[in-house]
């Protein structure tokens, strides 16, 4: 059975922080606030999680998964920018946005889009999320919470299915916590295109 932390959403109780800091680094499956709901959560480079992660949500597709970073700099480390890639994430980070970007050779083959080797990131904005990262110090793996054959929503994890806890290591809780997804921006062409209206909305660069 998982743990469960409650921790406060704007205030996170350091104690707490560290943790769950330091189960990520041991190779935990953490279910994580974010900006756009809970998701599954785990370190980049432990393949075991990440195949936990999978056979919960039944997703055989891991390049599903977004890389949770600190800062522009680390996005950098992960995906090639250029000036115009840097103007735009300076000017849309942190916040509700997946940005679907050419990875560099720092991301697992694994995780890459088989044609497009992309990987899709996000700086959040999440005050507790944000405090994990800084405390582990290098950029988590999320996805989605979803369970297959659930169809309500998770939103609050007083109410999460005994399917939850049964299969992951640590749910943070911070209340409840509606699920709605991320803006999505695929910056690897000449153009950004605006693949998902989400949370963010539209940038105004991308409207009509």
């Amino acid at each position: 059975m998982s743990v469960l932390l409650e921790v406060h959403p704007e205030s996170p109780q350091p104690r707490l922080v560290t943790q769950i800091a330091e189960a990520l680094a041991d190779g935990s499956v953490v279910v994580l606030p974010t900006d756009s709901g809970y998701a599954l959560a785990c370190r980049l480079e432990d393949k075991t999680a990440l195949s936990r992660i999978a056979q919960i949500r039944r997703d055989n597709e891991p390049h599903h998964m977004t890389l949770l970073c600190r800062d522009l700099s680390e996005i950098s480390t992960y995906a090639k920018l250029d000036n115009q890639h840097y103007r735009f994430l300076k000017t849309h980070t942190p916040g509700p946005y997946t940005f679907i970007l050419e990875a560099t050779s720092e991301v697992p083959r694994r995780l890459l889009h088989a044609k497009k080797r992309s990987i899709g990131l996000r700086v959040p904005q999440n005050t507790v999320l944000r405090s994990v990262l800084e405390e582990l110090a290098a950029p988590i793996l999320s996805a989605s919470l979803v369970l297959p054959d659930h169809n309500e929503p998770l939103e609050d994890p007083a109410l999460f299915p005994r399917a939850v806890e049964r299969q992951v290591d640590i749910i943070v809780s911070t209340g409840f916590l509606a699920q709605n997804p991320s803006s999505v921006i695929d910056m690897t062409g000449t153009e950004f295109v605006l693949v998902r209206e989400g949370l963010g909305g539209i940038p105004p660069e991308l409207e009509d």
